[in-house]
């Protein structure tokens, strides 16, 4: 994989711009030369500030209800989307480097996928280079500078808050609500400290830190901290150096949280940041960079994928760097931008926050099957660390035990507010017990089933069934239902008398739970789920056999949301294996075509890739991931959600950033290459006509059960597969015969002992 994202002149816009990543710290770089942009970030700096209002006796559930009961859309808009329009709590940028080169004119760009650096070539009065990378595992950045540092200008510049709160504050209208709470003046807090320091002649070195000390010939350590509240400061901490004509800037965003030690003060943790740049300075660019590549070489290693569409290939890894860079274990997981928030002097959009209604879970769709376990896990570590918040909404807004966060949520699990019918609905959390779920059946850990992803579903349980209510039909119903974002907040947003998005994550979550019963071996709890299972309504379908909104209403225009259909994917309750589920599917997919793309948006045309490839329809799945990833991307990979191009897909022409699309592109793409569930596998079943007689090929796919395949077409044959098993397991291989030849129909099984593995092609080693 040797694959670059390129600019041959100045990046003009931040969207645009090349990012780095390290999980928890990001970095865009962007500009002209004459002030060349490093916007820093990092995923946990949030103003955490209690939003207002969603500590008031009103904001519950019961309250919800009986306002929706009356279709009160204006008192429900008060209570419980008036707090999201606050400008606090938000995801707030950090700060930036501003590189001053006055005497070149234009910056030529090139970010390494591979490597994970930058290199700008300035061109104007001679010309000048410059390196950069996120380091990916000391959480500092380096930018090397081919140029003396009387060359040029360095400038460690704080986000421009507010500084005086505004007579009145914040006031709540209807009529100005947006997907950005405005400028960062409206934030309001102290001005920075700000420090600069002299290099010490003698720098000490860490042994952790340091095999070998270079020497500086000048340089200096310099740092701003902004205060947020009492209990929560951040800022950067810089080290610039000069070497043998050259110039080295290493960096670093601090916080108040980052001492593991309780009571410790904010200039102690600075001091010591202070201390560890300075000590990595001794090491120098180069010394850094080996064990920063080599993290890299790793990672690519993990997955890799061959195929005749070079466009579709590069965008996969794209994706891929996307995510290794703004997901790791040990960090919190990717919020709406990940680890690169708006630079352009406002809040973000969408508070940058997490959104557990479609977000959170397609930004972790791909990784199990792309086997970066490690980025995925961090998202199911930060769930399960965040039970106490979610015992106390339980508790606080739906007045039951168990636990259950809020759909769209704080850092730190408070609600946020918003529309309520999706932001405050309970089936969301259903999406975040499939995430446990989903990393179970991807890795076959019996321990985790029995630790962690049945206890959450437990828990999760004790709120949602005592949510349900028995209907004069003997049957369990949720008091309010909705169907994401079907009808905006209007009152025709509340579906009767439950929509098939609430029923199919309820059908699923019960499913689920007494299939793991069983497997635990804890029959009780099996039959239980199961009642409560088959008190549950069927889904609703038309004469033409689509999927309803609710039995009540069919879709009947154009939406960016597919939620009716969430039981054929992302759940799966719904498989193309019987005359009548195809027929079903297929009608979805006819009915979705005839009401067009005009009120899509990126993701809208990912979901539809996905069920393309689900229906075997591969020339479709890869048409609809072309347009995704031309018309609704940006020239770096970021999706911009809307038809920005303004090449008529959509009437959304918008451009806020998040990241969920791109994760869920890459999910579609490895859809076509390879369907898995447990116990059953089909290499390439929904790949397009023309790459059937090419070459093409994936490595280390993870299938359900923990296995790993790898597999080659060739000339329509299957050229080569390899199989490897880490326990010993039965499965069966679809759509192919023994002579790796496809044979629609075809089944046949492959008992696998632990250790052992399977080939086609090639001699067992």
């Amino acid at each position: 994989m040797n694959y670059n994202i390129t600019s041959k002149h100045n990046i003009t816009r931040w969207d645009e711009a090349i990012p780095l990543g390290n999980g928890k710290m990001g970095c865009l770089i962007w500009g002209s030369p004459a002030c060349l942009r490093f916007s820093l970030d990092r995923v946990d700096v949030w103003d955490t500030t209690t939003p207002a209002g969603t500590e008031a006796p009103e904001f519950n559930y019961r309250t919800l209800v009986q306002l929706a009961n009356r279709k009160d859309t204006r008192r429900i808009r008060e209570i419980f989307d008036a707090p999201y329009y606050a400008p606090v709590p938000t995801k707030l940028p950090v700060g930036k480097i501003l590189l001053g080169l006055p005497q070149y004119q234009d910056t030529a760009s090139t970010l390494s996928l591979a490597k994970a650096e930058a290199i700008l070539r300035l061109t104007g009065e001679g010309t000048a280079k410059i390196r950069s990378f996120l380091h990916a595992t000391l959480e500092t950045g380096v930018i090397a500078v081919d140029l003396p540092l009387e060359a040029f200008s360095i400038e460690l510049q704080a986000p421009e808050f507010g500084r005086e709160k505004k007579d009145g504050g914040h006031a709540y209208s209807e009529d100005s609500r947006s997907i950005s709470q405005g400028s960062l003046q409206q934030i309001v807090c102290p001005e920075p400290v700000h420090r600069r320091i002299p290099l010490p002649v003698k720098q000490p070195v860490k042994e952790s830190f340091a095999t070998e000390s270079l020497a500086m010939d000048s340089g200096y350590l310099e740092y701003f901290r902004q205060d947020i509240s009492d209990s929560f400061s951040y800022g950067v901490v810089l080290g610039v150096c000069a070497r043998d004509g050259h110039t080295e800037i290493y960096y670093r965003v601090v916080t108040s949280k980052d001492s593991d030690r309780a009571f410790t003060k904010i200039n102690r943790i600075f001091e010591e940041a202070l201390y560890e740049v300075s000590c990595l300075m001794c090491r120098g660019y180069d010394a850094l960079f080996q064990s920063h590549e080599k993290w890299w070489e790793d990672y690519w290693n993990q997955s890799k994928i061959r195929i005749p569409d070079s466009f579709l290939e590069k965008n996969w890894y794209i994706s891929n760097y996307l995510l290794g860079s703004c997901s790791r274990t040990g960090c919190y997981p990717m919020p709406l931008q990940g680890v690169w928030t708006a630079d352009e002097d406002a809040l973000p959009p969408w508070k940058g926050d997490y959104h557990n209604d479609l977000n959170t879970q397609m930004s972790y769709y791909h990784y199990l099957k792309a086997n970066h376990l490690p980025q995925g896990a961090s998202f199911v570590e930060f769930l399960w660390n965040s039970r106490e918040a979610g015992r106390a909404f339980a508790r606080d807004f739906y007045e039951t035990e168990g636990l259950c966060l809020p759909a769209v949520m704080t850092i730190d699990g408070k609600p946020l507010g918003g529309w309520p019918m999706y932001s405050l609905s309970p089936t969301n959390q259903i999406w975040l017990c499939r995430a446990f779920d989903d990393y179970y059946r991807y890795t076959g850990d019996p321990e985790f089933l029995s630790e962690r992803a049945y206890p959450y579903f437990q828990e999760t349980e004790a709120c949602i069934g005592a949510l349900l209510e028995e209907g004069d039909d003997g049957l369990l119903y949720l008091p309010i239902s909705s169907s994401p974002e079907i009808h905006d907040d209007e009152a025709e947003a509340f579906l009767k008398p439950n929509s098939n998005y609430d029923l199919s994550l309820l059908r699923y979550f019960y499913d689920t739970l007494e299939e793991n019963a069983q497997k635990l071996g804890n029959k009780k709890d099996a039959a239980n789920w199961s009642v409560k299972r088959q008190k549950l309504p069927s889904l609703a379908f038309d004469e033409r056999d689509v999927l309803m909104l609710s039995s009540q209403e069919v879709l009947q225009e154009s939406h960016r949301h597919f939620s009716h259909a969430h039981g054929i994917h992302p759940l799966r309750l719904i498989k193309y294996d019987s005359l009548q589920n195809r027929r079903r599917i297929d009608a979805v997919i006819k009915d979705l075509e005839q009401l067009g793309t005009q009120m899509w948006v990126g993701f809208s045309f990912c979901w539809m890739a996905e069920l393309y490839a689900i229906a075997h329809k591969g020339n479709q799945a890869a048409e609809m991931l072309r347009i995704f990833w031309d018309s609704f991307c940006s020239c770096n990979g970021f999706h911009l959600n809307g038809d920005y191009q303004k090449r008529g897909y959509s009437s959304f022409d918008y451009r806020p950033f998040t990241l969920e699309a791109n994760m869920c592109a890459a999910d579609a793409l490895q859809e076509m290459l390879l369907y898995t569930e447990e116990g059953l596998f089909e290499p390439f079943p929904a790949i397009p006509d023309d790459w059937k007689q090419g070459e093409a090929s994936f490595e280390h796919f993870r299938g359900q059960g923990g296995i790993l395949i790898s597999c080659t077409l060739s000339q329509g044959k299957l050229s080569k597969l390899l199989v490897q098993a880490d326990k010993s397991c039965s499965l069966q291989l679809r759509g192919w015969n023994r002579l790796g030849l496809p044979e629609e129909g075809a089944v046949w099984t492959i008992a696998l002992e632990k250790g052992e593995n399977f080939f086609i092609g090639e001699p067992k080693k």
